[in-house]
């Protein structure tokens, strides 16, 4: 079995960032919440692309511009707006019993579950970043 390579490997390997650049972060998370991408953008190491290019490879999903889709009222409605910020997700579409989800953790499994108990769908997961998804949940569920 393949094991998952860490995030801050795949930056590393592809000269994103320095080792002790993620060392930075990593003891900063301890400290602060959030996500090690996340922090290290915010620490300006990185920007936001380099880190969703190394979740792509990561986690081995499709990445979403979520910005770019325009997406029924049906489908946003599926999922509550407080569940949408909480979990950073955002619906896409829905086919049959499948639903297409961008999610900025599409690896957790309970979100996945909670999204499918709401819903009574299969769950897709779709990658974006998270400032990218809390764009789309304001301009979507703040519509008048």
């Amino acid at each position: 079995m393949h094991k998952t390579q860490l995030l801050g490997e795949i930056l590393i390997e592809r000269n994103a960032v320095t080792p002790s650049q993620v060392e930075m972060a990593i003891e900063s998370q301890k400290n602060e919440k959030g996500y090690l991408g996340e922090l290290l953008v915010r620490m300006g190491f990185v920007t936001e692309r380099d880190v969703m290019a190394a979740l792509v490879v990561q986690c081995n999903l499709p990445y979403i511009a979520i910005d770019r889709y325009n997406i029924e009222q049906e489908i946003i409605d599926m999922i509550p707006s407080e569940l949408a910020s909480r979990h950073h997700i955002v619906p896409l579409e829905k086919v049959g019993d499948i639903l297409s989800v961008v999610m900025a953790d599409p690896l957790n499994v309970n979100v996945r579950d909670e999204i499918t108990e709401v819903t009574h769908c299969r769950i897709t997961p779709f990658i974006a970043t998270k400032p990218e998804i809390d764009r789309a949940i304001q301009k979507l569920y703040n519509r008048n």
